[in-house]
């Protein structure tokens, strides 16, 4: 499966086996670019569902993990930033505390499928953010 992203095809990215990632625990980094700069995405499980998001807290751009793939509070209910406090739902990103409630993470799209391997969680690649050498 390819997609056209400013006429240059991108692959689904492989990020882990399915179950690396269990509800509330820790999530999985990826190095990637936005606009020329290089940033991380992560992905975690909520609800049995895989998600990932730009690591930069809506506040202040800064990585959200308080130790490298730690971004779920002490509960496992919510992400948090560890510089600022905000608070996030995992499902969709939304600041519900803190200093930039309303505001949301920037979303990536997640697929979860079955492979030869066993089931894995993949990023596919949107827009200016992209995996690092592409």
């Amino acid at each position: 499966m390819n997609e056209r992203l400013c006429g240059a095809a991108v692959e689904p990215v492989r990020i882990c086996a399915a179950g690396e990632l269990i509800d509330g625990g820790a999530g999985v980094r990826h190095a990637a670019t936005l606009g020329g700069s290089e940033v991380v995405v992560f992905f975690v499980r909520y609800d049995g569902r895989a998600y990932g998001y730009l690591n930069r807290c809506a506040h202040v751009p800064m990585e959200l993990d308080w130790a490298e793939g730690r971004f779920f509070e002490s509960s496992g209910l919510y992400l948090m930033c560890a510089t600022h406090g905000a608070i996030y739902a995992p499902d969709t990103g939304k600041c519900v505390g803190g200093p930039c409630r309303g505001g949301r993470l920037r979303p990536v799209q997640v697929d979860e499928r079955d492979t030869p391997e066993g089931r894995a969680v993949f990023w596919l690649p949107d827009g200016e953010l992209r995996p690092v050498g592409l």
